[in-house]
C-alpha cells in the first residue's frame, strides 16, 4: 500500500481550504476580543480599588491555571445544562480569546510599566480625567513597544484554535479529522493540515518580526 495517495490529497485540499478559511475567521475574531479582554484586564488591575483589582487578578489566574481544553469543554458541555447553549463557533471565539486575553494582559502591564512615572505626574498636572490620562498620554506611549509580543500571541491562537475540533468545529483540523474518520486515510489530511499550519506560522513569526525591527528602528530615530 502506497504510503501518500496524491489523489486521496488532491480529493482533501478543497475542504482544509474551507476549514482554513473558518479557522481565519476564528482567530481574527478571538484575536480581537483578546486585545480588549488584555487591555481591560491591564487597566482594571491597577485600578484604585481593591475590589476590582482583586476581581481581575482572580479572573486572569483562573484562566491561566486551567487548560483551554477543559475551558472549552465546560463552556459547549456543562454551561447548556444550566440554560446557556452556544453554537460551537461562537463558543470557541469567546473561550480563545478569553483565555489568550489573560496572557495578553500581561503584555499590556509590562508596556503600560514602561511609561515613565514623569508621564503620568505630568498628565495628572494638566488635570487629564483617568480617560484622558489613559488614552491620551499612556496608551500611544505603551502599545507600539507590544506589537511584536502581541504578534506572537496571534500566532498562539492561530495554532492553538486546532483544539476547537473537539467541541465539533469544522476549522481545519475539524475538517481533516472528518475526513479521516470518512474515508479511514489519516497520512494525508494530517500531513497537509501540519504543512498549512507550519506555513502560516512561520510566514507570520517573519512578518511580525520585520515589524519589530521597524518599530525598534522608528524609536531610534526619534
Amino acid at each position: 500500500m502506497m504510503l501518500w495517495d496524491p489523489q486521496t490529497a488532491a480529493e482533501v485540499v478543497p475542504r482544509l481550504l474551507r476549514g482554513l478559511a473558518v479557522t481565519g475567521q476564528v482567530t481574527l475574531l478571538a484575536t480581537i476580543l483578546a486585545l480588549c479582554v488584555g487591555l481591560a484586564l491591564a487597566v482594571a488591575s491597577r485600578m484604585p480599588s481593591f475590589l476590582v483589582r482583586k476581581l481581575a487578578h482572580g479572573f486572569m489566574e483562573a484562566a491561566r491555571r486551567t487548560p483551554l481544553l477543559i475551558q472549552l469543554f465546560f463552556a459547549f458541555y456543562v454551561l447548556p445544562e444550566v440554560g446557556l447553549r452556544l453554537d460551537a463557533v461562537v463558543c470557541g471565539v469567546l473561550v480563545l480569546g478569553l483565555h489568550v486575553g489573560c496572557y495578553m494582559a500581561e503584555v499590556y502591564r509590562a508596556g503600560i510599566d514602561g511609561v515613565s512615572r514623569g508621564q503620568w505626574e505630568a498628565a495628572r498636572a494638566l488635570n487629564y480625567s483617568m480617560y484622558r490620562q489613559w488614552t491620551e498620554v499612556v496608551l500611544p506611549q505603551a502599545i507600539p513597544p507590544m506589537i511584536p509580543a502581541l504578534g506572537n500571541y496571534l500566532i498562539l491562537m492561530f495554532k492553538e484554535s486546532a483544539l476547537l475540533s473537539a467541541i465539533a468545529v469544522l476549522d481545519l483540523m475539524g475538517e481533516a479529522r472528518v475526513f479521516s474518520n470518512e474515508s479511514y486515510r489519516y497520512v494525508e489530511p494530517m500531513t497537509l493540515v501540519g504543512v498549512f499550519y507550519l506555513a502560516i506560522s512561520i510566514s507570520s513569526a517573519i512578518a511580525i518580526r520585520y515589524l519589530e525591527y521597524r518599530i525598534s528602528r522608528s524609536r531610534k530615530l526619534s
